[in-house]
């Protein structure tokens, strides 16, 4: 299907979407989880081609690892669901009303965006994420994966469709590019005439191409250089703890850690626990000169090791003077994700999560709850490192907008 049909029946799709009521979308939704979980062989053998694909294209091991569905992953996927169908329909709430002099009542109420696209690389679990939320909020979707899951997200996208048609509701409400070229995606980021916002979900690259292309408004999501801070005052115990969480987890996300700030004054005491740990998981470090003291295995760091997303078992660490100088060091090289601090010290942590410019900022926690369904939402559509229209993990009130409606009773402007 061309891509211009596409989207005039995501836009039509959009309208009716708006007519739909809130019992009908959280049954559908309901009804795709079942059937997700139903049809669980058949996505499994199509996400084997994909698997297979990838390692014969040497794809990074903690990419398989994103790209691979188990039956607890397609579980996992279908609970979002569930959970995104037993939230609150944000769309229709009325957030202000308001009596004028003239006696005209202005109010204030959340609608859908109306078409959304979606640009993503090799996560399928994207696909049924970014519908569920998309759908409860009475929002069409075209979705262009990438093509390392192309079978997996057409066998996801089928079953969705199928769904929804059971349920007698129209199943233009998503829309997957099988055409996964750059040609195509670049047509996506410029189809204005029936996108009202595109969103872009992967690495630097994929995201770097899609604001430089775009001429649809974008709301830029999370390449994750994050950042944990082990405080001069830290409980050496839990910093190690939480490091190993929040790196080792997880290699292949956005909220990873990915660069270590250690005080200079707990450095000789919390090093040695850090790197044993990190040794032991085969996870280099790439440290400054005074990192490299502490054992012979940690490869010098280069100010671009500093501000890099490595999606592998590769972490940077630099010892700091001050939090002065760690709130400056994180702030330059952050990508705006997020940052965690290990302290005791109720100043510096609020001092922390005052100064450091990133979407969520923690004490004493691992990076690896700047997740949707961690803060509560259900699935997320993504993480925002923007400042407008959204901030931090993209539930379902960041794909509303508003619109003023205004009620008179025959009032004419003087």
């Amino acid at each position: 299907m061309e891509l211009e049909i596409m989207g005039r029946l995501a836009k039509e799709a959009s309208r009716k979407l708006i007519t739909l009521p809130k019992p009908v979308k959280n049954a559908c939704l309901v009804t795709i989880a079942k059937n997700l979980v139903d049809h669980t062989e058949r996505i499994i053998e199509a996400n084997e081609k994909d698997i297979a694909n990838g390692k014969a294209n040497n794809m990074p091991d903690s990419l398989l690892d994103r790209l691979k569905l188990t039956p607890e992953r397609i579980e996992g996927i279908a609970e979002g669901v569930r959970q995104v169908a037993g939230l609150e329909d944000p769309v229709g709430e009325v957030l202000s009303m308001k009596e004028r002099p003239n006696g005209l009542m202005i109010g204030k109420k959340r609608v859908p965006l109306g078409v959304i696209g979606i640009i993503y690389e090799s996560r399928p679990n994207v696909t049924v994420d970014a519908f569920s939320l998309c759908f409860k909020t009475s929002n069409a979707v075209i979705l262009r994966g990438g093509s390392d899951a192309i079978y997996s997200n057409m066998t996801l996208v089928s079953i969705i469709k199928d769904s929804l048609e059971e349920m007698h509701v129209t199943p233009d409400a998503i829309f997957l590019l099988e055409d996964t070229s750059r040609e195509t995606a670049t047509k996506l980021m410029r189809l204005n005439e029936y996108l009202d916002v595109l969103i872009p979900r992967g690495g630097a690259g994929l995201i770097r191409s899609v604001v430089e292309n775009a001429t649809v408004p974008v709301i830029e999501t999370g390449t994750g250089n994050c950042h944990v801070y082990i405080d001069a005052t830290a409980d050496v115990d839990m910093a190690v703890e939480i490091v190993k969480n929040a790196k080792l987890q997880r290699l292949g996300v956005c909220n990873a850690c990915e660069s270590l700030v250690i005080h200079r004054d707990i450095a000789s005491t919390v090093m040695p626990k850090l790197l044993a740990m990190l040794k032991e998981n085969n996870c280099e470090v790439r440290g400054d000169e005074t990192i490299q003291t502490f054992d012979v295995s940690v490869i010098p760091a280069t100010e671009e090791d500093y501000a890099t997303e490595y999606l592998d078992k590769i972490i940077s660490a630099k010892v700091v003077d001050s939090i002065d100088e760690a709130i400056e060091h994180i702030n330059r090289n952050s990508t705006g994700h997020s940052e965690s601090i290990v302290t005791k010290d109720y100043e510096n942590a609020q001092r922390f999560l005052n100064e450091i410019d990133s979407a969520a900022v923690y004490v004493n926690a691992s990076t690896r709850f700047t997740d949707g369904f961690e803060f509560g939402f259900g699935a997320e559509i993504g993480i925002s490192t923007q400042k407008l229209h959204a901030r931090g993990p993209m539930g379902l009130e960041a794909l509303t907008t508003t619109k003023y409606v205004i009620y008179g009773n025959g009032q004419v402007r003087p």
